[in-house]
């Protein structure tokens, strides 16, 4: 057995210097080495050029991945500082890109707001890229600097004299460092929702993306903004009222944006931003625009007569059925939540966006009596279909309570009761859930089969949704009830399964319970409890042994390998319920040898896009989806 060390002294505590702490410790700075952290990288430089156009002198941005992985971000902003910072005595622009904490955005005179709040992105960035270099155009000369691994490799140098006509920028170029990302795996669609985001929030700049390893390329550009950004959330839905409201202002030094419309669905999409931030767990900016939304809509609705005297108050739920918005604040000193910045803690943005909402609001409903009416119609239609959900749950739970039991008869729960070790099987139909009730391992695996195709609840109300046994059920079991009430914390199972059969009908209930979960548990879904499993679509026995094959390609290559002579057969799997409990748990349930996909929503506003265009109530859209797509069908069952 190991000594233990008697002394613990100061030549214990290590001290990093310069940017060591970043490339030692990079999740501390960008959340994650992965694709996520690798995304990370490009909208910190990203960010920067925004904030120069939040300053009001940057109208262009261009962002280029080149074939060999290199990344440039280029603008046409004041260009950073090169003259001599009177500290370090280096130049400003190695200071910036080689120390933390320095920047031009710790006091109000360069920027009086930016979405950087750390002064860490530029350095960060480059103590990560394997090589970088940066040149600043500024008075018709252009400067010059590169670095590898965030050490200049020379001092700054001008590299063009007066008189080009260049114009004043900055342009960036690095290239990730393969010692701390494993694959320069840049994904483009989620980098163009990103970009188009911030084209939104920053209204007359024209960002442009191209993705040279595919000749690829997106424009942006939006003198709408956030007004134009909701039209395109509410994009294949049938609106209430048919221009967006639009509510600008400016409250002690925060700048204000917020864009409504309803739509005749019952999901509410609302985004907030900080400072071009997305701020995904929202904040008091959030908040504050909650309160202002439901007061407005009651005070009109309790002056119109529209809500009788007798009548609840329209409820916060209520006023956001159906609700696209956009809420949007631009504030001197954000206090986000981390380097992540994932929620807005300002205490003061809470009220400043109340009462600026409130009374801007509150006016247009009076200067626009027709879409008043039809916006609070709604949300009092909302309020009894939510009164009757209510009456629907409460009988399921008293029924429950009745039986003795808040759990459905058809579960076959599991003896571990550690929701960390437990996982939920939803399996389709009778037949396979027998198998798998059989093959199970009893201590942590429960199975609830499902009879049939579930309720398309994009295209029901709460009411209907309880009224559903086999929707009731998945509430049941899970424990965690769902909308408002929905309670993580309750959760039975830490991995909810969905196994269906591979094929039309089994993709059909696939479909229709990831509609449930990403409608009224999203939640489940961005803690990473939900999974599909992936059943074999083959059986292939060759002489004594036999090989499970899970996809075409995979069955294509696996022939084209064995053409020695010897016999084979081949048994295509269509549902589960042809494999007998010990295949199942073999191919699909054992966790050793299984294969699952975990859910995950990199893309909320085209998630919810999609789920709209395939699920929802017009036709038209699903009708161009299916025109637009049918060349890529390469294996159609019917």
């Amino acid at each position: 057995m190991a000594q233990k060390p008697s002394q613990y002294t100061a030549r214990d505590i290590q001290v990093l210097e310069g940017l060591e702490a970043v490339r030692r410790r990079p999740s501390m700075y960008i959340g994650s080495t992965d694709q996520r952290g690798l995304h990370h990288l490009i909208y910190e430089i990203v960010d920067n050029s925004i904030d120069e156009a939040m300053a009001g002198f940057c109208d262009r941005i261009d962002i280029a991945i080149h074939r060999d992985g290199h990344v440039t971000v280029s603008d046409n902003g004041r260009g950073i500082p090169i003259d001599t910072h009177a500290r370090t005595r280096k130049s400003a622009l190695e200071t910036v890109m080689t120390l933390l904490h320095a920047g031009g955005k710790f006091e109000h005179e360069a920027y009086k707001v930016s979405g950087g709040l750390h002064g860490v992105g530029a350095a960060v960035v480059n103590a990560l890229s394997s090589e970088m270099w940066v040149e600043v155009r500024r008075d018709g000369t252009v400067y010059r600097q590169e670095y590898q691994r965030g050490v200049p490799q020379g001092s700054m140098r001008k590299v063009r004299g007066a008189g080009h006509g260049h114009g004043s920028g900055t342009t960036t170029c690095f290239l990730p460092d393969p010692k701390i990302f494993p694959a320069l795996d840049y994904d483009f669609a989620t980098l163009i929702q990103r970009f188009r985001e911030m084209a939104y929030l920053t209204k007359g700049v024209w960002v442009r993306f191209v993705d040279e390893r595919d000749d690829r390329e997106a424009n942006f550009y939006f003198e709408g903004g956030i007004a134009s950004f909701v039209r395109r959330l509410n994009k294949d839905r049938n609106v209430v009222h048919p221009q967006p409201i639009y509510i600008e202002g400016t409250v002690n030094g925060t700048i204000v944006e917020v864009a409504i419309q309803y739509n005749d669905g019952l999901s509410e999409f609302t985004f907030s931003f900080a400072n071009c931030i997305n701020t995904i767990d929202g904040g008091n900016h959030l908040t504050g625009f909650r309160s202002a939304l439901t007061r407005a809509l009651n005070d009109y609705a309790r002056k119109q007569k529209l809500l009788k005297e007798g009548d609840p108050n329209l409820s916060g739920d209520d006023v956001r059925e159906g609700l696209a918005a956009v809420v949007s604040v631009k504030l001197p000193e954000p206090q986000f939540e981390g380097q992540t910045k994932t929620r807005l803690g300002n205490a003061e943005v809470k009220g400043q966006v109340e009462s600026l909402v409130g009374e801007q609001l509150s006016r247009y409903l009076e200067e626009h009596p027709p879409e008043a009416r039809r916006i609070i119609e709604k949300c009092i239609l909302a309020s009894r279909a939510r009164e009757a959900a209510r009456k629907a749950r409460d009988l399921v739970t008293r029924k429950g309570l009745l039986e003795g039991t808040m759990l459905p008869g058809k579960l076959a729960d599991c003896a571990e009761r550690d929701p960390e070790l437990c996982e939920l099987y939803i399996v389709e139909g009778d037949s396979a859930g027998g198998s798998a009730k059989q093959g199970r391992d009893r201590r942590f695996q429960a199975i609830l089969p499902l009879r049939g195709k579930i309720l398309n609840v994009e295209k029901a109300r709460a009411d209907k949704i309880f009224g559903h046994a086999e929707i009731a059920a998945i509430i049941k079991a899970l424990g965690t009830g769902i909308d408002e009430e929905f309670d993580l914390s309750r959760l039975r199972y830490h991995r909810i399964i969905i196994m269906t059969d591979a094929d039309v009908d089994g993709s059909h209930i696939r479909t229709l319970l990831l509609t449930f979960f990403f409608r009224h548990m999203a939640e489940l879904i961005h803690a990473g409890h939900l999974y599909i499993a992936q059943p074999p679509l083959y059986r292939i026995q060759r002489g004594k042994e036999h090989h499970w094959l899970y996809s075409e390609p995979e069955k294509e290559s696996f022939l084209s390998k064995y053409k020695d002579g010897k016999s084979i057969t081949i048994q295509r799997y269509k549902g589960l319920g042809e494999m007998n409990p010990d295949q199942l748990w073999t191919t699909t349930m054992d966790p050793e040898r299984r294969l699952m996909l975990q859910v995950a929503v990199e893309d909320a506003i085209q998630a919810d896009h999609i789920f709209v265009q395939l699920m929802g109530e017009e036709v038209e859209p699903r009708k161009r989806f299916i025109l637009g797509h049918a060349s890529q069908v390469r294996n159609l069952d019917v």
